[in-house]
């Protein structure tokens, strides 16, 4: 895939990142696209805290939009844009959906589960591993964040 059109899905990924910002959420942003059409299928971000639902994740978000939209449980061939590297939960969950391709932007060292931690696709119990790309765009999902963070303290 082109370094470019990666850039531009993880732009839109960005936009839902900070909409979940702006309404007090920590800002993950993450979008669902069919790469053989381009189409977005999906988007949202963080929603735990208005939801009252810890699982309500931007990748849980975005994958449970998806299947809904397209009827299906599996979302074999699709790609997940995100902005930061996702945890285990969204891990097994992007790995039960066989979602083809996970691009993140920023590195997680401290709850990520794909470059850190548990490295969940590593294992041998993991059902399905996607194509991993990461680092799209980390500079600018790592300012929104530590710029979130900052307003708090």
């Amino acid at each position: 895939m082109s370094e470019t059109r990666d850039q531009s899905f993880m732009q839109l990924a960005l936009a839902e990142a900070q909409a979940a910002a702006e309404a007090g959420e920590v800002p993950v942003g993450a979008v669902i696209v069919d790469p053989a059409s381009n189409e977005v299928i999906a988007a949202a971000g963080n929603a735990p805290i208005s939801g009252h639902d810890p699982t309500a994740h931007a990748e849980i978000r975005a994958i449970r939009m998806a299947a809904e939209k397209l009827e299906n449980y599996r979302l074999s061939g699709l790609e997940l844009y995100v902005t930061l590297e996702p945890c285990v939960m969204c891990a097994g969950a992007i790995s039960f959906a066989r979602i083809g391709r996970l691009v993140f932007g920023a590195a997680d060292k401290k709850g990520g589960a794909v470059l850190h931690g548990p490295r969940f696709f590593g294992h041998a119990t993991c059902h399905w591993k996607p194509e991993i790309v990461s680092g799209v765009l980390a500079e600018d999902s790592s300012q929104l964040l530590r710029g979130f963070f900052r307003e708090r303290r």
